[in-house]
């Protein structure tokens, strides 16, 4: 048999991409190897959000390439695919920088790698043409055994795309305009994952609180709507989502994070910048206030609310001032976790052509320093569990004999004691201490069990 290794760079979204990419070629008789001087085919799954992304894909192919030359020499063929937002952006470029690929295609595509690969063999292939058909389409079923190799979590992507636009970001050039799935193909792919003993769905999107997919009547359904629907599938105890937009939080998400026990109570929502006028140049078409007041809303609804947010520094013009507003902001509202970011110049953004570039000197420092307080907030968050009663869902074996680790609501990685349970349950600890990065626990309770 045929294998095929996979590496994937960036977002949640590339995560679930891999996966998809591997039931496709499964059926096309590749396995999966988690080595790849094994693969007889390698995939480079890449983002093209941050420049130093892009430049590892490249660095990365130079290693490919001799590993194929390796190969070949031993008789060997190996055919090296990139695929993913580098892929879309930047298509034939890589064919002419890269001599040894042979397959670029983008993250709309590749459900059309079996026919690419057989093509391959007389040329070399790009495929980055936004598709008329939608790809989810064409991809095979999820199969059971393949979900159960995977663990008792699943991503599950609802929508793609973004209109936005905002003027740093090149997802909407690489994964194109808003489209959301419809309800009934979500729902079927929420319970072949159920059936196999998924217990936590991730619901993913570029802008996934945009959904607005296609309902059964044939109405158009809301993010929280579709939440509440996903809550009703047996076996899903825990929903999340992510990544969304502070303007599209509408009224009935926010009730769904007081109504649905299942629904976790842990939000990431990106600000960017606490100053008015970088978000204004960013096109974020909120000002920091407003996103202070949808903080509150939520929160009042959801009292129990872990907030995680992105941060970029630097962008173009920043001032001192417009920094220390940023963190202003991150004060007054209080993260659990979160992703800085210094600003990156993509081509073709709007940001990347304005001429205020601020110094990497400053960039840095100012990303130092608010890194610090963040961190400072994401331990006082972790030693505020301390004494804490939470339900755990337990995902795989401890680091060491006779432990077993899982997640706690606010996605926290905790620990404890036990050879009496088994993965996929949920059950109740109390919090003894706080690590760097982990909780430590003791069992309280279970609060259900797997059905055997």
């Amino acid at each position: 048999m045929k294998k095929v290794f996979v590496k994937s760079y960036g977002c949640q979204m590339n995560v679930y991409d891999a996966e998809r990419m591997t039931d496709l070629l499964a059926t096309e008789g590749y396995s999966e190897t988690k080595a790849m001087e094994e693969a007889d085919l390698v995939i480079l799954n890449t983002c093209h959000i941050r420049e130093k992304a892009a430049d590892k894909v490249y660095s990365e192919l130079g290693r490919v390439r001799e590993l194929k030359e390796e190969r070949e020499a031993q008789g060997r063929e190996t055919k090296i695919v990139v695929a993913g937002c580098v892929a879309q952006a930047e298509g034939k470029e890589i064919l002419r920088r890269q001599t040894a690929v042979d397959v670029v295609v983008g993250p709309q595509n590749y459900h059309h790698l079996p026919d690419l690969l057989k093509r391959s063999k007389a040329e070399r292939l790009v495929d980055t043409e936004f598709p008329i058909e939608d790809k989810f389409d064409h991809l095979p079923a999820l199969q059971k055994s393949r979900i159960q190799s995977r663990g008792v979590t699943a991503f599950l992507t609802i929508q793609e795309g973004c209109d936005k636009f905002c003027t740093f970001c090149v997802v909407p050039y690489t994964r194109g305009a808003e489209v959301s799935r419809p309800v009934a193909r979500i729902l079927d792919e929420a319970m072949r994952l159920a059936d196999a003993g998924v217990r936590e769905l991730t619901l993913i999107g570029q802008n996934v609180n945009a959904y607005h997919g296609e309902g059964p009547d044939g109405s158009s359904w809301t993010l929280g709507r579709l939440l509440r629907r996903l809550a009703e599938v047996p076996g899903i105890a825990r929903l999340r989502y992510m990544t969304s937009h502070p303007r599209d939080m509408d009224d009935e998400l926010i009730l769904a994070h007081g109504d649905l026990p299942a629904l976790m109570p842990y939000l990431h929502l990106p600000v960017q910048s606490g100053s008015d006028r970088i978000l204004d140049a960013m096109n974020r078409k909120h000002t920091s206030d407003e996103y202070r007041r949808l903080i509150e809303r939520i929160r009042k609804r959801q009292p129990d609310l872990a907030l995680s947010s992105d941060f970029i520094v630097g962008f173009p013009g920043e001032t001192d001032a417009e920094f220390e507003e940023t963190m202003r902001l991150v004060a007054d509202v209080g993260f659990a976790m979160s992703f800085t970011f210094k600003y990156s110049p993509r081509p073709g953004t709007p940001a990347a052509e304005l001429a205020t570039q601020v110094s990497e000197e400053v960039k840095s420092m100012r990303l130092a320093r608010l890194q610090n307080l963040l961190e400072t907030q994401r331990q006082a968050f972790n030693h505020g569990t301390v004494g804490q009663t939470l339900d755990v869902l337990l995902e795989k074996p401890g680091r060491h004999p006779g432990q077993i680790a899982g997640k706690s609501p606010y996605l926290q990685p905790v620990q404890f004691e036990s050879d009496a349970h088994q993965i996929g349950e949920i059950v109740t600890v109390r919090i003894v201490r706080a690590g760097s990065n982990s909780l430590f626990a003791e069992l309280i309770g279970t609060g259900d069990k797997v059905a055997a």
